[in-house]
């Protein structure tokens, strides 16, 4: 780190002591945990570049249930199988709420209540409207796999970073619902919306993310990597209300041709001033769902790519030749989930009433995060945890799903049975060298740089 951003660390530690300290008066009876200091609550005990690891080794000492201080921020972590059964499974209405990066505050994956039921209703039937589910789906997503094909048989056996051919794979498709056409790979709109999306999803995976969702009103002014992130979302919300703007002039309500047509019609017909559908919460939900539709199954495909290279055996026994059956590939892709740590922590949570858990008594609004890591390598749910074997078939425990999880095992399931039937992968060295902890323990747990060859 330079010296300059050192010192704005240092101002901004003195400007954590003007913050209040977290207050005791609204604790109710919370789980045990690290004792909070006035200013800063437990941030010196956590490391900002890996509060995975910290947050795992104080698990180790106050148990599965422990609350922690994130300044002045609350949060309960839980980081036991039986206790992430409970509270998303068993509690799944209380601990509903999401408590994500301010930037997707108004659109589905981070609504609440209300707003989050109305418009993930709407969302999910648009999407089924438009394929997802169906075999129409399935035959945009081989014919887009197709031309996949065909730009991977041109690296010709040489040496290359597959980033960015997956994520104009995977955003095509999603694009295609929304904007309601595929775009060609050399479109300068695909690539924009690529670039902002990668470039975003590593500043929120780095420490000044971290740093921004725990202290938001001190760094709005502080000019480092996180005022970037905002610039690409500045960016990717005009192009999307670019194409908004073109589509209001030729829409036809009998005949809408995409998700954008059904919400602008959607957006002519509520009467209601405190209606769910209006311009912001259009741009906001097509933003997500171009987020969540294009970096999460590229970056599981990165990371499968680099564990079959890693356990050749698999990658053999995965051939579509071999099982051309969809569970063992579906349990190769979760054993890549599991080993990788995709999404460590699961996506924030938030408690939507005063709840009584585990035999606490916690507040309404207090943030949860869960450590999916740990269980990842429970003994009490794998036989043998730290052996990479598709027989351990894993299912994430939660109960609000991401709205495109279907349309995502889909793609998943066809781009690679799809690879695996055209080509080998090859490493550069050798497997034993590849490392499958990730780059960044952040949002998306995006995988280290590599190249291979096919």
């Amino acid at each position: 780190m330079d010296s300059i951003s050192t010192d704005i660390l240092l101002l901004l530690l003195v400007l954590i002591c003007l913050l209040p300290t977290p207050s005791s008066r609204d604790k109710g009876k919370l789980p045990p945990g690290p004792r909070p200091l006035p200013l800063l609550g437990n941030l010196l005990l956590l490391h900002s570049q890996n509060m995975l690891t910290s947050l795992t080794k104080l698990s180790k000492e106050y148990g599965s249930v422990y609350t922690v201080h994130l300044g002045s921020r609350r949060v309960v972590v839980l980081s036991g199988y039986l206790a992430m059964k409970e509270a998303l499974v068993d509690q799944g209405e209380e601990f509903s709420g999401h408590a994500g990066p301010v930037l997707f505050s108004l659109g589905i994956a981070f609504s609440n209540g209300d707003r989050w039921k109305v418009l993930r209703r709407f969302s999910i039937q648009i999407l089924r409207n438009f394929g997802m589910g169906k075999r129409s789906i399935e035959e945009r997503i081989l014919e887009e796999g197709s031309f996949l094909l065909a730009e991977l048989r041109k690296t010709e056996g040489e040496p290359f970073d597959p980033t960015f051919v997956l994520s104009r794979l995977v955003s095509n498709i999603i694009c295609s619902v929304l904007f309601g056409s595929c775009f060609h790979y050399d479109d300068e709109r695909l690539l924009t919306i690529i670039r902002l999306i990668n470039d975003s999803l590593q500043i929120m995976s780095g420490p000044w993310g971290e740093l921004y969702n725990i202290f938001r009103s001190l760094l709005d002014w502080v000019p480092e990597p996180h005022q970037r992130m905002f610039q690409n979302f500045k960016c990717l919300r005009d192009l999307i209300a670019h194409s908004v703007h073109d589509y209001q002039a030729s829409l036809d309500p009998r005949s809408p041709r995409d998700f954008i047509d059904c919400f602008l019609t959607k957006m002519a017909e509520e009467e209601d001033p405190l209606s769910h559908f209006h311009m912001d919460t259009l741009l906001m939900t097509t933003h997500n769902l171009l987020f969540g539709g294009t970096e999460p199954v590229g970056t599981t495909l990165r990371q499968a790519f680099l564990a079959l290279m890693k356990y050749p055996k698999v990658q053999g026994e995965a051939h579509p030749h071999n099982h051309p059956t969809m569970p063992y590939t579906d349990a190769v892709i979760h054993q890549v989930q599991r080993f990788a740590d995709i999404i460590p922590m699961n996506l924030p949570h938030r408690l939507t009433q005063d709840t009584a858990f585990c035999g606490f008594l916690i507040p309404k609004g207090t943030d949860i995060i869960t450590l999916l890591n740990i269980i990842h390598y429970d003994p009490s749910q794998f036989l043998m945890p730290q052996e990479f074997n598709p027989e351990h078939f894993w299912m994430p425990i939660r109960r609000r799903l991401c709205l495109g999880e279907s349309l995502a095992r889909v793609e998943l399931f066809l781009y690679l049975t799809a690879i695996l039937q055209s080509f080998s992968l090859q490493p550069l060295g050798v497997p034993e060298d590849i490392d499958l902890t990730p780059l960044s323990p952040g949002p998306g747990n995006l995988p280290r740089p590599f190249q291979l060859c096919l």
